[in-house]
């Protein structure tokens, strides 16, 4: 497998970029949770970049920090592997410029995730690092869709006979780039897709009438979760006042799904749990 070698980490640090879209070194380190010093982390991407599965590059406005994706020769590849089969990668991932304009909000995104995986080691949970899905496509009919920025997936409690509550959530991560009354208008397409039943062709008969479309991918559809950065204390009351605005249209919805909102820096601080 052109010498990538699946026993010492390089397997899943591909796909880990190859889902996540991409990281920084120190991202990269913190996600893999190996007990190695980051110069070993360092090497392994080096290594994965000189067999053309990854590339780089270089935010000089963030202290020359190197932000590492996935090639599309390292999307091809890791596409064929059973734990990413059935993923759908952005068209765009492998491109440089497209990542540079993208590095802001999806480094926030992957600093979410780490937020979870983190908190879980600590906690005995089961939260793994592929455990963490970006962009996962939920149709709500005319051609639209859901898209949150990741679905999550968390077990409370080490995974043995008995298991433990899973927790499936969607996260929106928010780093001010629209105002808050369109980032509330988001709660309103989470109704839509909960209720969205899609239409069965007349000449075929329905094989479950009347099903919700989520209900064949989850057993319970996962709770919601926003996560807000890019601006002050103030921004974040705002953005918050403005989904309690929008969430008393929405009391059915909200009275079968659980939702939360909160900074990234309360987030990282006080941790999930």
């Amino acid at each position: 497998m052109i010498g990538v070698d699946a026993g010492d980490g390089d397997r899943m640090a591909l796909a880990v970029l190859a889902q996540y879209r991409m990281a920084t070194t120190h991202q990269m380190h913190r996600i893999l949770d190996q007990p190695v010093r980051i110069e070993q982390t360092r090497r392994r991407l080096a290594r994965l970049r000189a067999q053309g599965l990854i590339e780089h590059i270089t935010l000089a406005q963030a202290g020359r920090t190197r932000v590492w994706f996935p090639t599309a020769y390292g999307l091809q590849l890791a596409g064929e592997w059973p734990e990413l089969r059935g993923r759908r990668p952005a068209k765009t991932v492998s491109d440089p410029t497209a990542v540079r304009l993208k590095a802001a909000h999806t480094l926030t995104v992957t600093e979410t995730a780490l937020a979870f995986l983190e908190d879980a080691r600590r906690h005995g949970d089961v939260c793994r690092p592929l455990d963490w899905i970006p962009e996962v496509h939920h149709p709500i009919g005319n051609g639209q869709a859901v898209i949150p920025d990741a679905l999550m997936y968390y077990r409370r409690g080490i995974a043995d006979k008995s298991g433990g509550a899973m927790l499936r959530a969607f996260i929106e991560v928010d780093r001010a780039t629209m105002g808050p009354e369109r980032l509330a208008a988001k709660l309103s397409l989470y109704d839509r897709l909960h209720h969205y039943t899609p239409t069965t062709p007349a000449h075929r008969p329905p094989a479950q009438p009347g099903m919700e479309s989520w209900r064949h991918q989850y057993p319970l559809f996962p709770r919601l979760l926003f996560v807000l950065d890019g601006t002050g204390k103030t921004g974040i009351e705002n953005r918050i006042s403005a989904l309690n605005a929008a969430a008393h249209s929405l009391r059915s919805f909200l009275s079968q799904v659980p939702v939360y909102a909160t900074s990234l820096t309360d987030l990282i601080t006080h941790s999930p749990t």
